[in-house]
């Protein structure tokens, strides 16, 4: 089992870990509940060192980067990040993942841990115009800082001001006492916040002055789990559950991201989908009855029909409410159609309902 550079960090905390994606990882520590509510209201740190990070740079970068992803990275400028997917060629997706520019002929990708060795064979695959590419995942760390003080709690470890870095920007700067890392105004909770990409070597000092830093503002350290409810809240995909090999993007409801203004791998086939319309759509429900929907639950129409399955369930934390994403026909996906989960075999009342689940 990998360890990130922080791992003896989340063992001194008295962090509840698990494994991973092959990493051994903090899960919670105070309890989901309560670190859900501290990056909710105040500001918390995760480690996702564990996440993957390929360099792509040379004349040929963009090109390799336009043909695998679906989004258009052309739009991108030095300082500008974009959500994206790889599609694949059979109607799904390999990955979803962040991309940074850098600076000119220099590109971050940012991929699901699960998925580092097959996205790096994948997108290789493909490399024909000979980019140059390196996967620095292995020597990397990765700090969510995430919640509504991040940037009061944050601004005095560094000289760069973390107020005017708008969302899906980032910065190369100065931060905690460490030069030249990325600080990224992304993040997967809906709370705002940074990601701060350094150096394993760095990693510990950087977490060290953020616990320090944040300690009049409520900071605490967040596991995995409160990650997963965070992000369930806003609608976010989680890779594995909401969209996998077998999903397409349209059907996930990551049009948005499909730019049919460029080719792309597939993207023949995807346009032609658009076209068509798809079958089954991604959806957001809410439980109108007690009950916890969990992943693989199966969905039924008022008539007990099964028409779909959970693909991410929770108890919300917020709203103390039942929410969950599933697939459903297109014609049962309008928003107030009445739909029960299964909940061990007994139907429980929902409501397919409109993103995100969670308003600040």
């Amino acid at each position: 089992m990998k360890k990130t550079a922080l791992t003896s960090k989340h063992i001194e905390l008295g962090a509840k870990m698990v494994e991973f994606a092959g990493y051994y990882m903090p899960v919670q520590y105070s309890g989901v509940n309560d670190e859900h509510e501290t990056v909710r209201n105040h500001v918390g740190i995760f480690d996702v060192s564990h996440m993957g990070e390929f360099l792509i740079t040379g004349e040929h970068a963009l090109e390799l980067i336009q043909k695998v992803s679906s989004n258009d990275a052309s739009k991108l400028v030095p300082g500008k990040a974009q959500y994206s997917c790889l599609p694949n060629d059979k109607g799904g997706i390999v990955d979803d993942l962040i991309i940074y520019m850098i600076e000119d002929n220099k590109y971050l990708l940012v991929v699901n841990a699960s998925n580092i060795e097959k996205d790096w064979e994948w997108i290789s695959s493909h490399n024909t115009m000979n980019a140059e590419m390196r996967n620095i995942s292995y020597n990397f760390s990765l700090m969510a800082i995430q919640g509504p003080k991040a940037v009061e709690a944050m601004q005095s470890l560094t000289s760069v001001n973390l107020a005017d870095i708008n969302f899906y920007n980032f910065v190369v700067g100065d931060f905690a006492g460490i030069e030249h890392v990325i600080i990224s105004a992304t993040g997967y909770t809906g709370s705002g916040g940074f990601e701060i990409y350094c150096k394993n070597e760095e990693a510990e000092q950087i977490w060290d002055k953020v616990l320090e830093a944040g300690a009049d503002f409520g900071i605490k350290p967040i596991g995995l789990a409160a990650r997963d409810t965070l992000r369930l809240e806003m609608g976010y995909c989680l890779y594995g559950n909401d969209i996998d090999d077998t999903t397409s993007p349209l059907e996930a409801g990551l049009g948005w991201i499909t730019k049919f203004t460029k080719d792309f791998i597939n993207s023949e086939a995807l346009k032609a989908q658009k076209e068509a319309g798809v079958s089954k759509k991604l959806v957001a429900f809410e439980l109108t009855e007690r009950g916890i929907p969990r992943h693989d639950y199966e969905i039924a129409d008022s008539n007990g029909n099964v028409v779909g399955k959970v693909t991410s369930g929770t108890m919300s934390p917020s709203m103390k409410k039942g929410i969950g994403l599933g697939y459903v026909p297109k014609d049962m996906s309008a928003v107030d159609t009445d739909i029960n989960i299964m909940v061990r075999n007994k139907p429980v009342a929902a409501k397919i309902v409109k993103l995100p689940f969670y308003k600040a």
